[in-house]
């Protein structure tokens, strides 16, 4: 038998808590015991950068943090003016007139890169203000050692020129969710050197940055004048198992409407491939979420049903059954009929009556991180204020 009819609930939807973000951004610069960078590249970690940076500095940020020039001007666009803002990925075709136009520190890795910075602002009255981020050890993104000495001897000839300011010098650990890692000592010793070359290119930046989440909370010796935090900011625990608990609160729910529950009966297969049948008579429950939103294909774990993915109806973790659809997915609801129209928690703090975030990338395969992040498409994005979801 099949019911349907008019969802009680609006479409899928995410809602984002201010607040938690907001305490969040407290407890972490309380934590670190210096400024708080706030991390809000890729729209706020998928909760909405402009939103998110009003949260982070209503909650104590000092600065916040980018990865473009482009959502740097962006958030300078919607009115976030009163606060340092750094972005560190720039290319040869970047706008580096419009980021000192804005007022926003960007990221050099070479000499290349602070000439072609030179040549795009050309004679202004007002410095540019730059950051040099450093390799110690992720090998991405920054310079490498044998660069260090080169960079810091041309930095300090644009400031003397009056071209820029060198603002701060940071690096990036590639392990701080492992403190036990060896390649975090290496790191931290890394960046000590390259903070005592740059002093002797009489550079003095005005910040000195190492520590991402992780660090920020299990490696005090790593805090220098500021910590750059992002996912912790949204209350996911950026080193699972590590027993980090400060008291962060996920900030971010998805849930949709049960739109369809129908009977199985034995040996019935669900969705493509039908990598899932029925071993008895069942329930299941249609919602309309599927990987054009962002849920990942893998999370019905087509190989290990057992494993799949679960969502929250009612009280209940139901599991994923059959393949993940662009547009929905297919739950057990193990012979009982919510009502169509009932609230489906895909994931959200563990207040919401589901699964976390954490838990479906545990499911996926993945961090906590991408599966925020990725999450959207066709849903809308709702922001309370510590009300009721």
């Amino acid at each position: 038998m099949s019911t349907m009819s008019r969802p009680l609930l609006g479409p899928a939807e995410i809602v984002v808590d201010v607040a938690a973000i907001r305490d969040n951004a407290r407890l972490l610069a309380a934590t670190a015991g210096v400024p708080l960078i706030a991390v809000v590249k890729a729209d706020g970690y998928g909760h909405g950068m402009v939103e998110t940076a009003r949260a982070a500095l209503e909650g104590g940020a000092a600065w916040l943090a980018t990865a473009t020039i482009e959502e740097a001007v962006a958030l300078r666009a919607a009115g976030v003016v009163d606060v340092p803002l750094l972005c560190w990925i720039t290319s040869p075709t970047s706008d580096h007139a419009a980021a000192v136009d804005a007022d926003i520190d960007v990221t050099a890795y070479s000499v290349e890169e602070l000439d072609e910075i030179a040549a795009a602002i050309g004679e202004r009255a007002v410095p540019a203000r730059i950051q040099l981020k450093v390799d110690t050890g992720l090998s991405r993104g920054g310079a490498s050692r044998a660069d260090w000495a080169a960079l810091f001897a041309r930095a300090r000839v644009g400031e003397e020129q009056g071209t820029w300011r060198i603002t701060g010098l940071w690096s990036h650990f590639a392990c701080a969710d492992d403190p036990s890692h060896p390649a975090n000592d290496r790191q931290e010793a890394a960046f000590r050197d390259a903070l005592d070359l740059a002093a002797g290119h009489g550079l003095r930046p005005e910040i000195r940055h190492l520590a991402n989440s992780a660090a920020a909370i299990l490696r005090p010796s790593a805090r220098f004048d500021a910590v750059r935090c992002g996912i912790a900011m949204y209350g996911l625990d950026p080193a699972p198992g590590q027993a980090t608990d400060i008291g962060l609160v996920p900030a971010m729910t998805v849930r949709a409407p049960l739109v369809m529950v129908k009977d199985l009966a034995p040996g019935d297969a669900v969705s493509y491939g039908h990598h899932w049948t029925a071993q008895q008579a069942t329930t299941v429950g249609l919602v309309p979420v599927g990987y054009a939103e962002g849920i990942p294909r893998n999370a019905s774990r087509p190989g290990a049903p057992e494993a799949a993915a679960r969502v929250g109806i009612a009280g209940a973790l139901r599991p994923i059954r059959g393949t993940v659809c662009m547009d929905q997915v297919v739950v057990d609801l193990g012979g009982d009929r919510p009502p169509v129209g009932t609230e489906v928690v895909v994931f959200g703090p563990p207040s919401a009556g589901g699964p976390t975030a954490q838990d479906w990338a545990e499911t996926c395969g993945t961090i906590n991180y991408e599966i925020v992040t990725r999450i959207g498409g066709r849903m809308s994005r709702r922001y309370v204020d510590g009300e009721p979801r």
